[in-house]
């Protein structure tokens, strides 16, 4: 299954760029990272069948465990794409809440949206360990 990071802005050269590429070296799963402007263009179309997952604020928090199990699920559900979006900086539209598969939250704090795009490559590389069967430290 494909993890695809779909995120509004440019990460250029920050310290959160380098958190970003140094998870992204570590995933053995196959990844990709599209960035696109702060407002228009459009995403690269999916492939089918897919899941949409935005991070948004008001989504669930879910602890390592649970999101590797979801993962876990739709990879052995036949799932050929998992779409992780950040929105800009007004969040997702109703109709994009809807219309997604899982909207996801890390806590209940606002983070800026560099970092949570480091938190999200840390979250995946952590999930796809979990399912690989690596110790996981809180197990």
């Amino acid at each position: 299954m494909l993890l695809h990071v779909i995120a509004r802005g440019k990460l250029g050269r920050s310290p959160e760029a380098e958190l970003v590429a140094r998870y992204e070296k570590r995933l053995t799963w196959p990844t990709r990272f599209t960035e696109l402007p702060e407002t228009g263009g459009r995403a690269p179309e999916p492939q089918t069948p897919h899941r949409t997952v935005l991070l948004d604020e008001r989504g669930r928090d879910l602890g390592s465990e649970e999101f590797a199990a979801i993962l876990e699920r739709w990879r052995d559900d036949g799932i050929r794409e998992a779409r992780f979006v950040l929105g800009a900086a007004d969040g997702h539209s109703p109709e994009e809440r809807a219309g997604a598969d899982l909207l996801l939250a890390f806590g209940k704090a606002t983070w800026p949206h560099l970092l949570a795009r480091a938190m999200l490559a840390e979250q995946l590389y952590r999930a796809t360990t979990i399912i690989a069967g690596h110790p996981y430290h809180r197990a």
